[in-house]
This record gives C-alpha cells, sequence and structure tokens, in this order.
C-alpha cells in the first residue's frame, strides 16, 4: 500500500515530521517497507536561457547561456527544438543524477565546446514520454529555486506492509484514523454529503447470486465529459505507481486507494438492458480491461447484461463497457462481494488487481453507498453533467458485533498495566464504540474491522496504540526445582532420528509432500483409499497424490543427483505420510536411501580395494540405528524376511516389536519399483514409524544404571550348527543367547555354509560366542557345562545340531 506524505495529510491535521510518521506507522503494525523521500529531484532547479546561438560545428545545436539565480550564467550546449532565450526551464548541474536517462551529469565537451550540465526534458525527469523538447515553464516560476518543489514533486512516498487481517488499512483515510489514535494528530472529519439525484437511474439491478453480492449500489451521469484528470491527481497516482488513464477512470482508482474502496465505471450507452448479478456458465468468456480473454466457470460471480459478460466481479472490468474518450453518459457501481469467492477467482484466473486485493479481505459495507457519494462528486467536478438518483440493491445494513470486553483482560493477557480510561479511550478514538462504564462494558465493532471477533482482538488494539516498545524487558522467573521436560515424545524422538542418520554420514533432505500419482501406485497407494489424497488442485500435473512413503521423493532426489554425476550419496527425510485423509492415517516416518557405493565405512574407487554396492544390510543397520536412537531396544525386535511390494522380495524385512507392532521396512528396491520411478543404480532404502514405537515406561529416576565392570577376561567360544536351510541366522543367535543370559555378552556369525556334504536342504551357521565371567575365573567344567547348555537350546530352539 502506497500513498504520499501530502495525501496523508489530507485526512491527517498534525505537525508530525516524515521520520515520526514512519515511525508511529510501524509501531502500530503498519509496517513501513520504503520511504522515498524523492531527493533525487531535488537538485534540479529551474533556470532561464539568456541567450540562445548556434553551435559552431553542429547545425542541430545551441549553446546556451543559462541563469541560474545565483547570477553567474552557466555555458550549456542544448539540442531541444524549443531552446531559445528567454525561455524557463530546468537545469541539470554536473553531478546530479538524471534517472530518465541513468547517468550522472559531469562537464564535458560537446562538438567541442564546454556544457556544464543539460537543460532536461520531461521523459529525462520520468515525469512523462514527452521527449520533443525541453520543459518550458510559465514566466511567473522563480529562477534558481528547485523545481521538485515548484512543481509538487518533493512529496515523500511511503509503501507499508499490510497483513491479511487489515482491509481499513487499504485507504489513506484508515491510515490516517490509526495515526490519530495513536496521538499522532487529529483526524479530519471524512464525512460525504450526499448528491440529489436528478431522475431515476434508468438501468435496473438484478441479483440472482446473493451469497457472493451482499448489496450492490448503481448511479447514472449524464453528459460528462471524460478527458485527461487535473495534474494533481494524475501526479498522486503517478506517485503510487499507477498510469493515469482517463478522468472517470482515474476517479474510481483514486477513490480506491484514498478511501479503500473499489468502484467501477460502465460507459451506459454500451450497457444493453438491465446489470444482472450472477455466476457464469461453465465455459463462458469475458474480455477483460487488461486485453486478455478469460475462460469462466460457475463458481465465478460476474456482472452480466443482454450483451452478455460486462464485468468480473469484484476484479476486473469488461473491454466492451470500458470508458473512453467518447464517453458522455457513465454507470457508476459501488457493491459487496464475497470476500472468499473473490480470492478463489483470482487464483484460479491468475488475475491481481486493487480491487481484488481489497475485496478479498473485506470491503467496508457501510461505505458502499458514501463511496459512490464520493465518486459522484468528483466526477461532476471533473467531467461535468448531471447525476441521477442512486439505485441500491440487496443491502440490508450493517448490524454491528457485539462484545464483552472485562478491562482487565489487558493486563491478564500482556502482562502490562494500561489504566481503564486509556484502553476505553484508544478503542474511542480506533472508532468502536463503547456501551458501560464499569469493569466490563460492551464493545460494539465499527464496519470498516471485520478482523475484530473477540477480546483477545481488543486487546491486541489497544496495545498496538499503547505501544509494545513499552513492554519493558523481564528476566524469566527462576524455578527453585528443575523443569519438566517441554518437548514431546515424538519431538525428541524426530530430533534423535535426524542426528542419528547424520552421525551415519547421509545428508538430509526436504522433499516435496506430493507426488505423481504413479509414484503413489507403486508405494502402496492402489486401493480405493487413496482417492481421497489427490489434490482437488496440484501446483504441477506430476503432484497431484499426497506421498504414502518418503521414499518416492529419496529416489527421485538420488537420481537427480546421479544425473548431474554424484553417483554415491545417501540421503534421509524425517517427515510426514499420508495414508488416509484422517488424523491418525498421518504418520511420522524416518526414511533412508543409500546409492552406488554410499556405505558407512566409505564410498568409491580405492588402490586398497573399491568399495562394494549398498546392500539389504547396510539398509538394515540404519533403520537399527534410528531404532536404536529412539529408545528401542534392537536386541529384542524381531526381523522377518519379506518387506512390502516395492521391495525386492528376497533382499527386504520388515522389523517388528512383537507379532503385531511393525516398527519399519528395509531392503533393496524391486526393479519394478526403480523402472516405474525411472530410477536406476544399486539402490537399498528403509523406513522406521518413529509414532508406532511405544511410549518408555515411566521410571522413578532417571538415572543411569551403574556402570559395572569386570576384571576378568573374555572368553571366546565357537560354534557351528547344521540347520535347515530355512533358518535364520537371528532364531540361532537367540537360542544360544538364551543358554545364559548373565554369562553370554556377544554373540555374531561369522560364516555360513552350504554344500552336498551336509545333505539337502541344510546348512553351517558359525557363531563366536563372548563369555564375559562376573564373579570369578571360569573353569573348564564351568565352560563345558557351558557350552552343552548353548548346543541343548539351538537344538531344542531351531533343530539345529553341531556339525561335525
Amino acid at each position: 500500500m502506497k500513498f504520499t506524505l501530502s495525501w496523508l495529510k489530507d485526512h491527517l491535521e498534525t505537525e508530525a515530521s516524515l521520520e515520526e510518521i514512519v515511525e508511529t506507522l510501524t509501531m502500530i503494525g503498519l509496517e513501513v517497507e520504503s520511504v522515498d523521500d524523492k531527493s533525487a529531484l531535488k537538485a534540479f532547479k529551474i533556470a532561464r536561457v539568456l541567450t540562445a546561438e548556434r553551435h559552431p560545428d553542429a547545425d542541430k545545436l545551441q549553446v546556451l547561456a543559462v541563469d541560474t539565480g545565483d547570477g553567474k550564467p552557466v555555458q550549456v550546449v542544448c539540442g531541444a527544438p524549443n531552446a531559445r532565450a528567454g525561455l524557463i526551464g530546468v537545469l541539470g548541474a554536473p553531478g546530479t543524477y538524471v534517472p530518465g536517462l541513468d547517468v550522472t551529469l559531469a562537464v564535458g565537451k560537446i562538438r567541442g565546446v564546454e556544457s556544464h550540465g543539460m537543460m532536461c526534458s520531461e521523459r529525462e525527469l520520468e515525469l512523462s514520454d514527452e521527449h520533443n523538447g525541453i520543459i518550458d515553464l510559465p514566466v511567473d516560476a522563480s529562477v534558481g529555486t528547485s523545481f521538485a518543489a515548484y512543481a509538487g514533486l518533493d512529496d515523500p512516498v511511503i509503501e507499508i506492509n499490510l497483513t491479511p487481517n487489515r482491509p481499513d488499512a487499504t485507504g489513506v483515510y484508515g491510515i490516517a484514523r490509526d495515526l490519530a489514535a495513536a496521538g499522532l494528530g487529529r483526524l479530519k472529519d471524512g464525512t460525504i454529503t450526499p448528491i440529489k439525484g436528478d431522475g431515476a437511474t434508468p438501468v435496473k439491478l438484478i441479483i440472482e447470486a446473493p451469497d457472493l453480492c451482499p448489496g450492490f449500489a448503481l448511479r447514472l451521469v449524464r453528459s460528462v465529459k471524460n478527458g485527461p484528470s487535473p495534474k494533481w491527481l494524475q501526479q498522486r497516482l503517478k506517485a503510487i505507481g499507477l498510469r493515469p488513464i482517463n478522468a472517470l477512470v482515474d476517479i474510481t482508482n483514486y477513490i480506491t486507494f484514498d478511501r479503500g474502496r473499489p468502484l467501477h465505471v460502465f460507459d451506459a450507452a454500451k450497457v444493453k438492458g438491465d446489470l444482472v448479478v450472477r455466476r457464469a456458465t461453465a465455459g463462458e468468456t469475458v474480455l477483460a480491461l487488461d486485453g486478455r480473454e478469460y475462460k469462466l466457470n460457475d463458481q465465478i460471480c460476474v456482472i452480466a447484461d443482454d450483451n452478455g459478460i460486462e464485468s468480473i466481479a469484484g476484479i476486473m472490468g469488461g473491454e466492451h463497457s470500458g470508458c473512453d474518450e467518447n464517453t458522455t453518459d457513465v454507470l457508476i457501481e459501488s457493491a459487496l462481494w464475497n470476500p472468499q469467492n473473490i480470492a478463489r477467482t483470482g487464483r484460479e484466473l491468475g488475475i491481481i488487481t486493487d480491487a481484488r486485493y481489497r475485496f478479498e479481505r473485506g470491503a467496508d459495507p457501510e461505505f458502499m453507498v458514501p463511496g459512490l457519494e464520493l465518486a459522484t462528486r468528483m466526477v461532476l467536478d471533473l467531467c461535468g453533467g448531471t447525476a441521477a438518483e442512486t439505485e441500491v440493491v440487496g443491502y440490508g445494513g450493517y448490524e454491528p458485533k457485539k462484545i464483552i470486553f472485562p478491562v482487565s483482560e489487558v493486563k491478564r493477557l500482556t502482562g502490562i498495566e494500561v489504566s481503564k480510561s486509556e484502553s476505553l479511550d484508544i478503542l474511542a478514538r480506533l472508532g468502536f464504540k463503547l456501551e458501560g462504564d464499569g469493569d466490563v462494558v460492551n464493545v460494539l465493532v465499527p464496519s470498516w474491522r471485520p478482523d475484530i471477533d473477540g477480546k483477545a482482538d481488543l486487546v491486541e488494539e489497544v496495545m498496538r496504540i499503547h505501544g509494545v516498545d513499552n513492554i519493558a524487558p523481564q528476566p524469566l522467573a527462576s524455578h527453585a526445582t528443575v523443569n519438566g521436560k517441554i518437548l514431546t515424545t515424538l519431538q525428541i524422538r524426530t530430533r534423535a532420528a535426524r542426528r542419528a542418520l547424520a552421525a551415519r554420514g547421509m545428508m538430509e533432505a526436504v522433499t516435496w509432500s506430493f507426488i505423481p500419482a504413479a509414484h503413489a501406485e507403486a508405494f502402496g497407494r492402489g486401493d480405493n483409499s487413496g482417492a481421497a489424497l489427490k489434490l482437488a488442485n496440484p501446483i504441477a500435473a506430476d503432484m497431484s497424490d499426497m506421498r504414502p512413503s518418503l521414499l518416492p521423493g529419496l529416489l527421485a532426489g538420488a537420481q537427480r543427483n546421479a544425473d548431474r554425476g554424484f553417483n554415491d550419496l545417501a540421503l534421509f527425510e524425517v517427515s510426514g505420510t499420508y495414508e488416509g485423509d484422517t488424523p491418525d492415517k498421518q504418520r511420522r516416518v524416518a526414511g533412508g536411501i543409500r546409492r552406488g557405493t554410499a556405505k558407512l565405512d566409505g564410498v568409491g574407487r580405492h588402490w586398497a580395494g573399491n568399495a562394494q554396492n549398498v546392500g539389504v544390510f547396510d539398509a538394515k543397520a540404519d533403520a537399527l540405528a534410528v531404532l536404536e536412537a529412539c529408545g528401542v531396544p534392537v536386541d529384542r525386535v524381531q526381523i522377518e524376511a519379506g518387506g512390502p511390494a516395492w521391495y525386492h522380495p528376497g533382499r527386504s524385512g520388515t522389523i517388528k516389536l512383537g507379532p503385531k507392532v511393525v516398527l519399519g521396512h528395509f531392503g533393496e528396491f524391486h526393479p519394478k519399483t526403480l523402472e516405474t520411478l525411472d530410477v536406476s543404480g544399486a539402490l537399498c532404502g528403509f523406513e522406521v514409524f518413529i509414532d508406532t514405537i511405544p511410549e518408555p515406561k515411566q521410571k522413578p529416576t532417571r538415572t543411569k544404571p551403574p556402570l559395572t565392570l569386570s576384571s576378568f577376561q573374555t572368553v571366546r567360544r565357537d560354534f557351528a550348527f547344521v540347520v535347515d536351510k530355512t533358518t535364520e541366522a537371528a532364531a540361532v543367535i537367540r537360542a544360544a543367547g538364551a543358554a545364559d543370559k548373565k554369562l553370554i555378552s556377544g554373540i555374531q556369525v561369522f560364516d555360513i555354509f552350504e554344500g552336498p556334504a551336509l545333505g539337502a536342504g541344510k546348512k553351517s551357521i558359525a557363531i563366536e560366542v563372548a563369555i564375559q565371567p562376573q564373579e570369578r575365573t571360569l573353569t573348564d567344567e564351568d565352560l563345558d557345562g557351558l557350552a552343552k547348555r548353548i548346543v541343548e537350546s539351538v537344538g531344542k530352539q531351531t533343530g539345529g545340531v553341531l556339525r561335525g
């Protein structure tokens, strides 16, 4: 939102400086983004041409003697055809920056003659496109004074950044109201005197979609003369970045920024029949004022007549009924529109206009008719004519919201003391009506503040005007006891999972939550439940579905890296997946992939031996590392062969805690899955469902168990068992460990052998058992007894026998 300082002072009577105004605006929540103090034009001075003689070496150039007001004429070479003795123009001295040329002037020679500056045209000062000659000022222009001050070009421009909840500040009058409430001046009376009409407006209004148009006002003004708007109006529009078009259009643009009230003007001669506010028919088109044709749907509100659509309601008018220099009768429209519908229409059509900006935030309903009266007055003053009576349809008046406001809420919610009188005075200055004088008052919300809904909103209004800079910094209160944990268990586990995977050499990625439909189907979205997770308005055709898994995005990211020469990499992400459209179907997952030779112990080629490609056991190790970081006792989990369909059936596994709780999956990817995703290379991955991990049991203390070290040497014994081929090595390890949980400190597999000597359907699994004595050195009898128990336990649980 842009406005000039003089424009603000049209509504605010104040002696405050520009710096004070800027500081106050930011303090009360209207953050100032930029201030242009117009210093670029301050260096240009009004100067008089004393003499003009032909250049000795150029027919089209003249050598001017120019009076700058200090009694010392300067020599300037000029090529303008209108340069002459006696002309009063604008001089740019050496060292001055010329915005229209993007150059800084210096003393130079033109065809051998020195030139001390230049006489400027309007285009060179970016005042207009006129460049046929230099600026020719009236004879009463004071030589030697600032041209910017003379022409009113030294008016600073302020730009503020509005939050979406402040429609009242989309007009200069609303900004002035806030500044006056903050004590920076007095708000001038903005009351608009109605204009009595001469006869009825012949065009009737029909509202067929009252849910989209709560009110519509229309007025005919006859016998207008539409031409260029006056200079002051053009200057204000140019200052805020708008291009003057003609008086009628400029008036509507001015009121849009002055009062936050968008208007539209129709050429009455081009309107046929009544104006109808309705929903568009799917497929209807309209040629808008920007010269583009828009295809509409049945959710878009339009204004139409017997010719068809004349305007996209609340956003942009149609070119057919637009006003031009031939317009003599004009229909001025002031209406109310459904903010949600305006926002949706603007997004669908890709149109951003000043009208949409205001209507989607909520225009003041009580200013609909006064805004029309203001526009009528300006049209009569600038274009002449005769106004008919105003036609108003649909508007039933404004019923103010009533909020019961305990004044003590200011102290309770902000922690600072604002007196009752100050609090109520602030609300009154902002336009709120107050009923009652006790500690609890009724507050009536003005029509221009649709964002005020409850007590907390009123407290915010009091605080922003009182000044948040009045809040004194205070240290946090000290507690005698240690504070309890702040983060939830899921938050703690999420951070622990990220840290664990990063420590394993993986790089964190952030991928889209939206993936192509084919990828979603390849990762479990093949049933009908996935239909609810298709996006109604995807940002791209290949981002149509919510992801059921993190792996598609990570695999696609790995392939993009591989296409650019980064073949060996490991990526992970801890984020959400979506298996349905209910909260219980949204999961927190830690997922990762490894590609090429990106193993934990090194990647790529090396003279001492090349790294092997990643495989299922790398993915398993990553998954178990996440579980261990999240507090899961990994020695108690069960790992079953096989996983979901997107993994290789013989090189994947499922991690369980008990028979029902699935903690995750890991493995190498199925070739068909990689083909569907157009991904290649050696790849493995995993997913761990963090939110499935059971909550830890509450312990009476957070103290870690005592560290117990043994002074006795560890003893290692090897065993080789012949078992069925279908027997898992993990089953042999669990059975051996169950023989004596106190003495056995570790078991690992060091050999697996298959051959005809073992018999059909058999294999040999060799394990190393670490035995750690705790109380005394073990004798041979102790070790033999332990070995016997290990053999018996393995035989009983797996059917394995010692290999002979």
